[in-house]
This record gives structure tokens, sequence and C-alpha cells, in this order.
């Protein structure tokens, strides 16, 4: 099968991080969002990576859809678990999902005061999930699992933002912050992006263009549960 793709993509890096997962072989082209092929174009409604073709030459697209075509076509990665269970684990998921665009637009923040309102909408999503997190290394378990594979672009791009610039978008949530290590203690997260992808995301995220690229600091606010109202954030 093949992935269309754009380098620093999230919804990409979970389709990519679940074929990762179940060692299912792939190739991946990428493209420039800004010079659209059309043949691209041709088998994207949308518009929008990332395109899963199959080996039967089918082209998917939606990352919700595609992730759970691969989930039902191969092994899946817990078998044993109760409808409702799959139904919640896909409402958690896509949790995840509709909030790769918030942390896109937080770390493009080009002052301060839109950084902390912008992280104030992200840290809601870490708030629920925080509550959320038992004391397995995996949401569902012992064994990695769909919810886990969504929230793993959110954690890696946490990562290297703190890492970059010092800026903790997780802020004081113990559970979070445990299983972010244990999602990115091995090499899944650098598997499932291109060998340069942190240099390509830096240049965009991080640059002299956005407030975090520039070395800025939000003082004296975590991003707690309390701090993400309109009153702070």
């Amino acid at each position: 099968m093949k992935i269309v793709s754009f380098k620093i993509c999230p919804f990409v890096q979970r389709v990519t991080a679940l074929l990762e997962v179940k060692g299912i072989d792939y190739d991946i082209e990428f493209i420039s969002l800004k010079d659209k092929p059309q043949w691209f174009l041709d088998i994207s409604p949308n518009g929008q990576v990332p395109v899963l073709i199959t080996d039967n030459g089918q082209a998917l697209f939606e990352s919700d859809a595609i992730v759970e075509y691969i989930e039902e076509a191969y092994p899946a990665l817990q078998p044993d678990i109760s409808l409702e269970t799959k139904a919640t684990n896909r409402a958690w998921s896509y949790l995840a999902s509709k909030n790769y665009l918030v942390q896109c637009s937080a770390q493009r923040s080009p002052d301060a005061d839109i950084l902390q309102e912008r992280s104030g909408k992200l840290g809601k999503a870490f708030d629920r999930i925080e509550n959320q997190l038992g004391d397995t290394p995996f949401f569902g378990g012992e064994s990695i699992g769909m919810v886990d594979i969504a929230w793993l672009p959110l954690l890696h791009r946490a990562n290297i933002v703190e890492k970059h610039s010092g800026y903790d978008f997780l802020g004081n949530r113990p559970k979070l912050k445990a299983w972010q290590h244990i999602l990115l203690s091995d090499d899944l997260a650098e598997k499932s992006v291109a060998p340069d992808f942190e240099e390509s995301f830096s240049n965009f995220y991080l640059s002299d263009q956005t407030y975090l690229g520039r070395g800025g600091r939000v003082e004296n606010c975590c991003f707690s549960e309390a701090c993400a109202t309109d009153a702070c954030c």
C-alpha cells in the first residue's frame, strides 16, 4: 500500500504509526500542499492528506476512516475488547484528532497572549485525558491500542517543542506525562515520520516567525483545568 503525505502532518503520523505498530509494509510519497499535483486532487475529494492507496488500488481518505480500515483489515491491536469499549476508544481517539489543528495553531502563535489563549484550548483536551488515564502503561491496559496511536502525534510534538523551546504544553499533568514517556520510550514516533521530520517541524513551528521559536515563555500559568477557562486562557 501507499501513503500520500505532507511531511509534518499529524493526521498522517496517526496512520503511519498504526502501520508501524502492526508491522505492515507501505510506501510513502510526500507532496507540497501549496502545489498539490493533479493526480492527488483526482483521488482526494477533500484535497487533504493522508490518502491511503490500498493494495487493490482503492484510494481512501480521511484519517479516521483510514485507521478504521487498517484496524479491521489486519489483525486488531486489541482483538478481545467489547463493542462498547471500541466505541469509547473511537470517541477518545476523535478527541485527539480534532485537537491536532488546535495544537498546530498554538505552535504558530506569534506572541505570548495568543499562545496562552490557544494553549488553553488544547489544555482542556489534555485535562480530559489526564482524568481518564489509569495506572496502566497504555490507555487500555498493558498493550498499545488505537487511543494511544491517536494521541501520539500530540505528545510527540509537545516533546519536540519542550526540547527546543522549553515550553511545556503538558503542564502539571503527571499521568499524561507518564503516558507520553511510555509512548516515546521506543522508536515508534521516529519510525512514523520522515527522517528529517524534527528539522522540518522546527523550521515551520519554531522559526523566528513564532513566539516559541523566538524563545518566548508564558510565566505563571500551568494550563491546569482551572486555568483553561475564559478568565485565564
